[in-house]
């Protein structure tokens, strides 16, 4: 049987200082990240359970490195369960756990306000003239990629090549609903004036463990943060940073649906790709949907086709499966999306990143005349991203009411401040808010806390659906302070 899916995103955002000689990447992220922080939630990331080395095939990379001694204190945790800290000099948010996917895309929503804001409280720190600018994107244009990773919790037995037979196909042609779109090629590939993936041109292998180099469509680490008997993490690195909502939802939702259908081997047969390394950007240099993948058995199918085979696959386990709510939602939007990207892709872009930037690049092109590659059409496509309210085009479009959104922003603020309830993140989130003083360090599965004792009181979160509200809700509530809870708790050290 599929597990229930815990899930959430890891967004790294590009970052430059306007009018600053010299720009240091590393100390402007550490400025963002620190600044948003401040001595109300400065506590310390643990490092101590992290194995980034390890590998689901059963090798190690001994030497692979997990902190970046540079960024100093810029790493720490957030009231809503989400970690905020600088990763290969870029400030970096990372999701609470959550138990679904309009939770994951809600949270992942709020990380753009938390950096907003953190990049507002930064500016304060520059001289006169100069400017951060942060985009949730993933290329700066020159040749340089960063991530925008999913984390999906998978069963220890589901055999590793089943996760990548069956999900190798789809994430190669989910990017007609994932991508967020960018002008030109990058990483020697073939010239092209505006595809739909930001990150399709850097993926080099089809299994693998790097993240920066070597890019692979299936990644291998092995790091579960949680019960490693029993689980998995599916660390996914093909995929865009999106500003839409319901691009948010899909990417997350349609992901979690198809592991649903590996893990209980109700996928049926999906199509073995021949060359899949060089099918991902050739879907992704095709914004009119025409380029036809060549199979294992030398057939050739267009990426629709291929994804409407997952779909029908998806929908038939989860109408067996009895499941409704947001999963049906997922069903409903997934469907939706596919036909409209095969009557004509320019009908989603009230819903997807690439095609609502196409539009705004064309409207361009057809009033000034522009080529693709003029640097003022370059800088809307960049523009797009802009997490400033007030310089973003993706929330100009917002505003106009041209996308669709699926959060209020009462919503949002909340996401912003309370963790999930139904995930381990809620007890991480409260313990920060109420007894940040006792805190000494957390991670995703453990908290230490000094509570005035000879020894640091260690408390164990292996399960990411435990930690709860209902778990746990009662203990915070009745606990004045960290020692009476882990009194309560029974005084463990582990």
């Amino acid at each position: 049987m599929a597990i229930q899916r815990v899930l959430g995103t890891e967004t790294e955002f590009g970052i430059t200082v306007v009018n600053q000689p010299g720009f240091n990447p590393i100390a402007a992220s550490s400025a963002v990240v620190n600044a948003y922080a401040g001595d109300r939630t400065r506590i310390r990331w643990s490092y101590d359970e992290e194995s980034p080395g390890r590998d689901v095939r059963g090798r190690e990379v001994v030497d692979a490195p997990s902190v970046d001694l540079e960024t100093g204190m810029a790493n720490t945790v957030l009231t809503n369960g989400a970690r905020l800290y600088v990763d290969h000099a870029h400030p970096e948010y990372s999701t609470p756990e959550c138990a679904d996917p309009w939770s994951a895309a809600l949270y992942d929503k709020a990380g753009e306000t938390v950096i907003a804001r953190a990049v507002g409280a930064a500016q304060g720190l520059l001289r006169d003239g100069e400017r951060l600018v942060v985009h949730k994107n993933n290329s700066d244009g020159k040749g340089n990629s960063y991530g925008a990773h999913e984390n999906y919790l998978i069963g220890r037995a589901t055999p590793f090549g089943d996760v990548v037979a069956g999900l190798t196909p789809f994430f190669v042609t989910r990017q007609i609903f994932t991508g967020a779109g960018k002008i030109g090629a990058e990483n020697g590939r073939p010239e092209v004036d505006f595809q739909i993936s930001q990150r399709a041109d850097f993926f080099e292998e089809e299994v693998g463990l790097e993240t920066t180099l070597k890019r692979p469509i299936i990644n291998t680490r092995d790091e579960p943060h949680a019960d490693a008997s029993q689980y998995r993490r599916l660390h996914v690195i093909i995929g865009d940073a999106n500003r839409s909502e319901v691009q948010t939802f899909l990417k997350l939702g349609t992901t979690a649906l198809v592991l649903d259908a590996i893990e209980d081997g109700a996928l049926g047969d999906p199509p073995a790709l021949r060359d899949p390394v060089r099918e991902v950007w050739a879907v992704s240099h095709d914004p009119g949907l025409r380029h036809r993948i060549e199979t294992a058995d030398s057939k050739h199918r267009s990426a629709l086709d291929i994804q409407w085979q997952y779909y029908a696959a998806a929908e038939r386990h989860a109408r067996d499966l009895g499941r409704a709510g947001v999963w049906r939602g997922v069903l409903d939007e997934w469907e939706s999306i596919l036909v409209d990207l095969e009557r004509d892709p320019r009908a989603t872009a009230d819903r997807l990143d690439w095609t609502a930037k196409l539009r705004i690049l064309e409207a361009y092109r057809d009033r000034d005349g522009f080529a693709w590659d003029d640097p003022k059409l370059r800088l809307l496509d960049l523009q797009y991203h802009d997490v400033d309210r007030e310089r973003g085009l993706y929330q100009r479009l917002v505003e106009r009411g041209e996308m669709r959104r699926l959060f209020t922003e009462e919503e949002i603020l909340l996401a912003v401040e309370a963790p999930p309830e139904d995930t381990r993140a809620y007890f991480r989130g409260h313990c920060v808010r109420r007894f940040a003083d006792a805190v000494v360090a957390a991670n995703w599965d453990s908290i230490i806390f000094d509570v005035g004792g000879e020894t640091l009181k260690r408390v164990p979160m292996m399960e990411p659906l435990r930690g709860t509200s209902r778990h746990v809700g009662g203990l915070l509530d009745a606990s004045p302070t960290a020692a009476a809870m882990i009194q309560s708790l029974g005084g463990s050290n582990g």
